[in-house]
């Protein structure tokens, strides 16, 4: 998968800060998604309580946790490679050491990581983590344990996440748990459940902490967040059993948002992940009345063809994909979106292919989450449908996609040269430590000298170069936002 603009890091160990009279030593990574990375954050809270802290140092921890993905084959090799070096590590230097597996592969291959393959002493699906510490016992006991089971109502909505790998600037807030659409190429409904959302004052208490904590941006997190929806809990698929009372004060993810943006006015704020046939206009609108919700929009599309986004089960018409970005920039001109695409799916053909590079042409996306089509295990593609492109020509089909996305990259961040954009900045620079690095509203990365700024600052830059991931500029003063 190629991504265009990402300074994230995924697979590092996270770090946490040190409570007194912990002795026990965890060690921490997450792959895939930004929910893993949120998750991980709870696991860690818990396991503080149970007298753990982190640890940057493999070969000192008493357990080992591995917070996974099940996206694509690639992510699974990733973590089988990281669990064959936990093992060497527990062999040769740290017998003591215990092993898990965290996330949507723990839900996926379940006890054959225990039975058959004998490479972990623990596997936690993502609704157990608050069994997390009968389970540490049971393998403090000598057992292997495991706990999988999906629930209906678990949104970790109680549980204070500890921030993990923090830049002290922004923090992920999930909101949703699981996906009720059926896409025929995803796991996350059989390794996530179903959809249910979090309470919304909880949402809101725990981003007034972040803002008591010096935090200046909170992006909110589900598998789809468009699907947000609380009527007093319970499944979003048993919404039209509610109450009369119920359903009038329902509060819907456009609600949600607006109830965020006027609460903490000097916070700003994202989300992700939007699905195009569950984005309402209500949520744009919104946006455009709060300036501190960023104009940015990841708006996964997967496929150009309609005959493939059929196959996909993707409830949305490539018509309809159109019409609802005419009327995202209608309302909000200078946003930034950005897309999901799949290249090879199973009976895709050439003339589907460029349906594909002709709908990035007419969208011309800001950047993107480019990917081969794996083939997953469990879904509807996986049994039914025949993995029948060539990897080489699925490659050359995503190379195409790749490099007009890095085109259509290069042809946005062009667009701000000579204008004033207002940065966060978040850490310095990569490749310079001289520069700081930020983003935008529309989430692309700057980089400019430091002078006498600071992280967690909102400046005003002038854009006067840039590459089609990064903008390049000069800061000329604070923003009125700090």
């Amino acid at each position: 998968m190629e991504k265009i603009i990402d300074e994230n890091k995924q697979g590092e160990n996270l770090i946490l800060e040190h409570k007194d009279g912990n002795t026990r030593k965890l060690f921490i990574e997450s792959y895939g998604c930004q929910m893993n990375f949120s998750d991980s954050e709870i696991v860690a809270s818990i396991l503080t309580k149970e007298g753990f802290n982190t640890t940057k140092n493999l070969e000192e921890a008493d357990l080992v946790l591995v917070n996974t993905c099940s996206i694509r084959d690639k992510a699974e090799q990733t973590v089988r490679k990281r669990l064959e070096k936990y093992n060497a590590v527990k062999k040769n230097k740290n017998p003591k050491m215990k092993i898990g597996v965290l996330g949507c592969m723990a839900e996926r291959l379940k006890s054959k990581f225990l039975e058959e393959e004998k490479m972990v002493d623990l596997v936690v699906g993502p609704d157990a983590y608050k069994d997390l510490p009968n389970l540490v016992s049971e393998v403090d006991e000598g057992r292997n344990a495991i706990n999988v089971i999906l629930s209906k109502d678990e949104t970790y909505g109680d549980v204070a996440p500890v921030r993990l790998n923090s830049n002290g600037v922004t923090a992920f807030v999930s909101i949703t748990r699981g996906c009720d659409n059926m896409c025929t190429f995803c796991v996350v409904p059989f390794t996530r459940g179903r959809e249910r959302s979090r309470e919304p004052q909880s949402i809101i208490e725990e981003i007034k902490d972040l803002v008591n904590k010096g935090f200046k941006e909170v992006t909110l997190l589900g598998q789809n967040v468009d699907s947000y929806l609380w009527y007093g809990g319970g499944l979003k698929k048993d919404f039209d059993k509610a109450t009369d009372i119920q359903k009038a004060t329902a509060v819907n993810f456009a609600n949600l948002l607006d109830m965020c943006a006027k609460a903490q006015p000097k916070m700003r704020f994202r989300f992700s992940t939007s699905n195009p046939q569950d984005m309402t206009l209500d949520v744009i609108e919104t946006m455009a009345k709060h300036r501190n919700i960023c104009n940015y929009v990841h708006l996964p599309v997967q496929s150009g063809s309609n005959r493939i986004l059929k196959e996909m089960n993707r409830l949305h018409t490539r018509e309809d994909y159109f019409e609802l970005i005419d009327n995202i920039r209608s309302i909000i001109p200078d946003v930034a979106i950005s897309q999901d695409m799949i290249a090879g799916f199973p009976t895709e053909t050439e003339e589907d292919h460029q349906d594909t590079l002709s709908l990035m042409q007419y969208v011309k996306y800001d950047f993107g989450f480019m990917f081969a089509y794996s083939e997953r295990p469990g879904t509807l593609a996986g049994r039914k449908m025949e993995d029948d492109v060539p990897a080489d020509v699925k490659q050359r089909r995503l190379n195409e996609i790749q490099a007009l996305q890095r085109k259509h990259s290069h042809y946005r961040t062009q667009q701000n040269l000579g204008k004033t954009q207002e940065i966060l900045i978040e850490k310095s620079s990569k490749k310079s430590d001289a520069h700081w690095m930020g983003r935008n509203s529309q989430n692309t990365v700057a980089v400019f000298p430091k002078e006498h700024y600071k992280v967690g600052d909102f400046v005003n830059v002038k854009i006067t170069d840039c590459t089609s991931a990064t903008l390049i500029g000069q800061a000329v003063g604070y923003s009125d936002n700090n």
